[in-house]
């Protein structure tokens, strides 16, 4: 014997599952109209079919009826307004598409210009179910206007993707070996200590001038007080020329496309630039060229990427950069001005402006490894890091012992296993790393924070 389910708990079932929210439209003699709905799914590939299920006793159902045309507009992240609005959930509004940009599709149904992406149908057929009609369209037109995140719809409230942690994260070392270098650090135990961190399996990324110092290094003596000392910031420095070598060349941050043509002549299989979040990734495209036909790839580091007021642009530059074939995309966050501690407010570095730029970023990299750069000003870097890694970012960007005032590596590796997120290392390892750290300092303290080479 089959008892009937209750209403109740039928729908109590049914916002159980989660789904994506959409605005159907139609037009016709009696104009626009439109309402909110999450019952559209895919029917067939080809031909292209869509379906949308309407309440038979909604206007929306006699309207799309009568026009034999409709169109879905799936929403994003932002469009939370939009969906009440058309979802009559303010009775005071009268003209619901005076809110959004709205164009005529090819059908004359209304098409959000900024929408995640809209299909334009012609109704095949029209099927009862229950005390709703499925409506079968053929899709005559479709478009995915900007990349962003969906507005999802569950247990009857409004909500965003929250992507689960990832089972590794990538960290590369982009603070260490410029600091050694600046500091003047004795050159046979710091390049002891690059090359330790290295074949451990994070990446050092060292600055251009050192592949000059490679090629004219001495043979350093092992015996105790026999390394020579150079003035802190001389260019020549070789404060880690031996780890050029051991383990296998490194990467290496330049400046120009000289510099990334003399890295690859040096056998660099990495190559890193830094760009200005313009919109069009000049100079990582000029080193791009320079290295072309070699084995050499590109990193472009996106200068002051989470400055709240360049999210668009930084959009565009990411864009840019992957149409010019970078390897991998770095967003690089800005050191805190002075008086920055202070300001009220202040959205760089906010987890919340991090979160809603990267569920942006993410989607237009498609599949283009994002890395990610935090500094660790204001208690917020392993918040940041936590948010980044439910947003999709897989690479780290971080400095032993805080160098280059960048997250400190062994502050990162300890946050993931706590996470059961796995790491190139343990916990332990980094700590012993920091003490070498810490031991290289001689006569004054050696500086682990410094400015990163932007």
């Amino acid at each position: 014997m089959t008892t009937a389910v209750d209403g109740g708990t039928f729908r109590q079932v049914l916002a159980r599952w989660p789904s994506g929210v959409g605005i159907v439209t139609t037009a016709g003699a009696a104009g626009r109209h439109g309402m909110t709905a999450s019952s559209f799914s895919s029917v067939s590939l080809d031909p292209p079919l869509v379906l949308v299920c309407v309440d038979r006793r909604l206007r929306s159902h006699e309207l799309l009826d009568r026009n034999g045309v409709f169109a879905v507009n799936v929403l994003g992240r932002d469009h939370i307004g939009l969906g009440r609005r058309f979802a009559g959930m303010e009775p005071e509004v009268t003209d619901r598409f005076a809110e959004g940009d709205w164009l005529p599709g090819a059908t004359g149904s209304p098409v959000l210009t900024d929408a995640a992406a809209w299909v334009d149908c012609r109704v095949r057929n029209g099927y009862p179910g229950g005390d709703h009609t499925i409506f079968v369209g053929d899709v005559v037109a479709a478009c995915v206007p900007r990349i962003t995140s969906p507005l999802l719809f569950h247990s009857r409230a409004w909500g965003q993707l929250a992507d689960p942690l990832p089972q590794s994260v990538g960290i590369t070392d982009t603070g260490l070996a410029r600091t050694l270098h600046e500091q003047g650090a004795p050159p046979r135990r710091g390049a002891r200590l690059v090359a330790t961190v290295r074949a451990a399996g994070i990446p050092v990324v060292v600055p251009h001038g050192s592949l000059r110092t490679a090629r004219s290094a001495p043979r350093w003596s092992d015996a105790a007080g026999t390394e020579p000392r150079t003035p802190a910031g001389e260019p020549g420095a070789p404060a880690y020329a031996g780890a050029l070598t051991t383990p296998g060349p490194p990467a290496v941050h330049v400046r120009s496309a000289a510099q990334a043509v003399e890295a690859a002549e040096a056998g660099c299989l990495r190559v890193e630039v830094t760009v200005l979040a313009d919109g069009t990734g000049t100079a990582a495209r000029a080193v791009i060229r320079a290295v072309a036909g070699s084995a050499t790839t590109v990193v472009a580091r996106v200068r002051d990427a989470m400055a709240p007021g360049l999210a668009r642009t930084v959009l565009r530059t990411v864009a840019a950069l992957k149409a010019a074939g970078c390897a991998e995309i770095s967003l690089v966050e800005a050191r805190p001005g002075p008086g920055a501690a202070g300001a009220p407010g202040a959205l760089d570095g906010s987890p919340l402006h991090l979160r809603a730029l990267l569920q942006d970023v993410v989607p237009e990299a498609d599949g283009l490894p994002v890395r990610l750069a935090l500094r660790d000003h204001h208690g917020l870097g392993l918040v940041n890091a936590l948010t980044a890694m439910k947003s999709g970012v897989r690479h780290f960007e971080a400095g032993l012992g805080g160098c280059g005032g960048l997250l400190p590596t062994e502050r990162l590796v300890l946050l993931c296993s706590r996470m059961g997120v796995a790491t190139p290392v343990g916990p332990e390892v980094p700590r012993s790393w920091v003490n070498e750290l810490e031991r290289m300092r001689y006569g004054r303290p050696l500086p682990a924070r410094v400015a990163p080479d932007q």
